[in-house]
């Protein structure tokens, strides 16, 4: 649960990035690496459809979609994680996913909390 002091400090979903920096503002403190993370499996009626859909090629929207909610719930993980630490930004975000039993998925979506402010213009 954030503290009070955390609650005033917004993350603003623009200021998270895959890249390493911000453009238009600067680091001011580095409040580490934050995550989220999803467990998934496949429902066996979903396994079943998308064994069909591989009878005729092309995406496995079953599979896609699944795919999509799990990077979308770990992101809103991460997201929150950063929040409670008080970070108004998070740079370098990256996902991974690894398969941890058969049919049964982790998918990791993380990178760096910081607060951030903008930059000097000059």
């Amino acid at each position: 649960m954030s503290s009070p002091l955390h609650r005033s400090v917004r993350l603003q979903r623009e200021h998270v990035t895959t890249a390493f920096d911000l453009p238009g503002y600067r680091v001011e403190r580095s409040l580490g690496v934050v995550r989220g993370i999803v467990v998934r499996s496949r429902s066996i009626v979903g396994a079943v459809g998308a064994s069909l859909q591989t009878l005729f090629g092309g995406n496995i929207t079953l599979y896609t979609s699944l795919c999509e909610r799990a990077r979308a719930d770990a992101y809103e993980r991460m997201v929150e994680h950063a929040a409670d630490l008080g970070a108004n930004a998070v740079v370098a975000v990256r996902y991974d996913a690894t398969e941890i039993a058969s049919g049964v998925t982790e998918v990791l979506c993380y990178g760096t909390a910081v607060q951030v402010r903008p930059s000097a213009q000059f």
